[in-house]
């Protein structure tokens, strides 16, 4: 799962420098919008919505923007009304692909998401055919460089992780989604450096990639990620590490 982990934590870095800071700002509206829509407006009883105001928090969303966001999700405001759709594909190599957007026009993001696919060399697949390589799970990562790893994996084990292993240069820790809160506020407890966190689709598998293919499939997921309507990317890609900075650089 290394190739996951990496640009889980390549894209994190990306997003804090991000001069178009309104587009992320945007997804985050979408997905706190949906989150109050289906569970209602109190955080402390909704933990999807719990998740995405943390998330937008951390990455200095204003709090005006995200009280608005979730009064049109209760409907306390008048506000756009999206629908979660998620799609599957194969990109270069053979890799698994799920994107899963939130949208108000659902012909116009199809056709947008399939022009992307096709023009990285990848193709739009059926209806669960490639959602069973993947689990729902909380990902932490953490820098491995200048921590403890004892104490990392002590207190995210303690705060009710799943597993804590090596990838490379980062430690993954694995929790399950609803336990994906208490870990991170654990973590931050302890000032442990998390260097990216998020409740993501995790490959079971991996496939391992290079050279033309590898630079084709991170042009497709930065290609897809860009897409207003996209939320998030997941793919079951296992490039080396030293090539996938290179290629993200």
């Amino acid at each position: 799962m290394s190739g996951h982990s990496k640009w889980s934590s390549i894209k994190h870095k990306k997003a804090l420098k991000d001069a178009r800071r309104g587009k992320q700002f945007t997804k985050f509206i979408k997905e706190i919008t949906v989150a109050a829509r289906l569970g209602g407006g109190d955080i402390n009883a909704n933990p999807r919505l719990r998740t995405a105001v943390t998330t937008a928090r951390q990455n200095s969303m204003p709090a005006d923007n995200i009280e608005r966001a979730i009064k049109k999700g209760t409907g306390e405001l008048e506000g756009v009304s999206y629908e979660e759709i998620t799609y599957e594909a194969y990109g270069p190599g053979g890799v698994a692909i799920l994107v899963q957007v939130l949208t108000d026009n659902r012909n116009r993001t199809v056709a947008d998401v399939r022009s992307i696919i096709t023009k990285h060399g990848g193709n739009l697949a059926a209806a669960g055919a490639v959602a069973w390589m993947f689990h729902k799970r909380g990902l932490i990562t953490v820098e491995r460089a200048g921590v403890d790893e004892d104490r990392v994996m002590e207190v995210a084990l303690d705060g009710g992780a799943e597993d804590v292993r090596e990838a490379g240069d980062l430690l993954e820790i694995i929790t399950a989604p609803e336990q994906f809160d208490k870990v991170k506020e654990a973590l931050d407890r302890a000032k442990v450096p998390v260097d990216s966190a998020e409740v993501t689709m995790l490959p079971q598998s991996t496939v391992a990639i290079s050279g033309k293919q590898a630079e084709q499939m991170v042009r497709l997921l930065e290609a897809l990620e860009d897409h207003d309507d996209v939320q998030s990317v997941s793919s079951n890609m296992d490039i080396a590490a030293e090539e996938l900075e290179r290629l993200s650089a």
